[in-house]
């Protein structure tokens, strides 16, 4: 909400979780053929502060989240294939005021200079 709100108040207008584009990005810019994903920091094993590895069940939280991983990069690959341009935006990313204003300003440049 925090991205599609900023997106909108400059400017920006887009679509919602299309299932007709792989992986169903959480954003879509028709207009910059540009899509964005929110990920989750522990979903999908961001290297930050955020991910550790679960201490029970480890056997299928290590298959759960490896197999998320190769299921991004496959959707990934198909959305560049078909000429979207792909970013994604960390869950750690937003946590806080001072890096939330930052990657929301850099999200704004990167689509732009699309």
């Amino acid at each position: 909400v925090i991205v599609r709100k900023y997106l909108f108040s400059n400017g920006f207008r887009y679509r919602k979780n299309d299932k007709r584009l792989a992986g169903c990005p959480d954003i879509v810019l028709p207009k910059y053929k540009t899509v964005v994903f929110i990920n989750g920091c522990f979903w999908h094993k961001h290297d930050c502060k955020y991910f550790k590895w679960p201490k029970t069940n480890e056997s299928f939280w290590h298959d759960k989240i490896m197999n998320n991983i190769k299921r991004d990069e496959v959707k990934r690959d198909i959305l560049i294939k078909d000429g979207w341009n792909v970013i994604v935006v960390w869950e750690c990313e937003l946590k806080t005021k001072e890096r939330q204003e930052e990657r929301l300003r850099k999200l704004v440049d990167e689509i732009k200079q699309i």
